[in-house]
């Protein structure tokens, strides 16, 4: 699945206007990015703080990644406005109903076949910045999909207001995640949790490296 040239071109001037906001009048710091694939099915699993979340994360993947798409299943509610559904479907969101969402659920399958897609395991904003449990569905999507799946830690941004300059964020992209002994096992729920945890302790550790080292340059 490919999105047309003129999608993807809009998607990629989008993005280089956020990021001059985000990494030139703010200090929105960018790490780890060698660790994405540049080409195949990629899934960007990220800790969430705060609704900006999904506009900064897509400049610090697409930098690199220009005329692609980043995918993002989003809550219907954000589409009701026809003007913003429009935006945000231009910009590769999709929505995904509360409870279970089959045709979503299948949509998402069918873009993880070649795309690059961002997730947050923890299906709702900690804007406290602790990370919180993840989704066992997430554990799901992996196993049937085995995209490269790219832990990812964001802190700052809910910290971050809107008009502002000078402000300090950081993102951080750890390498590609191994499951292979957890594919072995059978597709059961219990097996889909062992994923899901992998996700969020890589999360968490890509976490603790940051914060730990926040005084360096």
């Amino acid at each position: 699945m490919k999105a047309p040239i003129i999608q993807r071109c809009w998607v990629t001037f989008s993005i280089y206007v956020v990021g001059f906001y985000a990494s030139l009048l703010n200090r929105f710091i960018i790490r780890g990015s060698d660790n994405i694939p540049h080409n195949g099915p990629v899934l960007i699993v990220s800790n969430h703080i705060s609704a900006y979340d999904t506009i900064f994360l897509p400049w610090a993947v697409i930098r690199h990644n220009p005329l692609q798409m980043l995918w993002a299943p989003a809550k219907e509610e954000l589409f009701e406005n026809r003007l913003l559904r429009l935006i945000y479907t231009s910009w590769g969101a999709f929505p995904v109903r509360r409870k279970r969402d089959v045709r979503a659920g299948k949509f998402l399958n069918d873009l993880l076949l070649d795309q690059k897609v961002m997730l947050f395991p923890e299906g709702t904003r900690h804007k406290d910045g602790k990370l919180g449990p993840g989704n066992r569905g997430v554990g799901k999507i992996i196993y049937d999909t085995r995209p490269a799946v790219i832990p990812t830690a964001l802190i700052g941004l809910n910290s971050w207001e809107f008009p502002g300059m000078g402000q300090n964020a950081t993102v951080s992209f750890g390498a590609a995640l191994d499951f292979s002994d957890l594919f072995q096992l059978t597709d059961c729920k219990e097996t889909h949790l062992l994923i899901v945890e992998r996700v969020m302790l890589a999360i968490a550790a890509l976490l603790a490296g940051e914060e730990s080292g926040c005084g360096r340059k």
